[in-house]
């Protein structure tokens, strides 16, 4: 818990509200279609996940209009599971794939939304900077048709893909 907590914090702490040159938010968006559970199917490394299977995020409705964030993943090494709440609001509108995250006090990551399949069943998410990456699915496992897409829009985009890691979702 206190691994995963750190990490957050600390990529938070960088302040960072932007997102990478090539990465451009999705429109058109609809948060009750987003809202509920998704699976982490790959990511790029961070010492706050490092180490973690099962990761999954949960996104529900605060009472302020915001999200509530859930993130949570086994930790093989400490054989328990660890988990973090955050709170995310819109950057600009709500129609446009682009959030603030916190999970450490008044200080906020960027959190974009760069493509989303039609019917919600899978995202791909980037943080400020070309150093943070998300595979999310609706499912623990996608097709290597969604894996190929992801690693080829991520590296149109300036992400280094040989970095990957792909999640254990058991």
């Amino acid at each position: 818990m206190k691994k995963f907590l750190t990490f957050i914090s600390a990529s938070l702490l960088s302040g960072c509200l932007g997102m990478p040159e090539k990465v451009s938010p999705i429109d058109s968006f609809e948060l009750d279609r987003y809202l509920g559970k998704w699976f982490e199917i790959a990511r790029l490394d961070h010492s706050f996940e490092r180490g973690l299977s099962q990761v999954t995020a949960t996104y529900s409705v605060r009472p302020d209009g915001g999200v509530k964030v859930i993130n949570r993943g086994f930790s093989n090494k400490d054989n328990e599971w660890q988990e973090a709440e955050g709170k995310a609001y819109f950057v600009n509108t709500e129609s446009e794939g682009y959030l603030k995250v916190s999970f450490f006090g008044p200080f906020y990551g960027s959190y974009v939304i760069f493509e989303l399949e039609e019917n919600y069943q899978y995202a791909f998410i980037s943080g400020p900077d070309t150093d943070y990456l998300w595979l999310l699915s609706r499912t623990p496992h996608v097709s290597q048709d969604i894996l190929d897409k992801f690693v080829a829009q991520a590296k149109s985009r300036g992400f280094d893909t040989d970095a990957l890691i792909y999640v254990d979702q058991k």
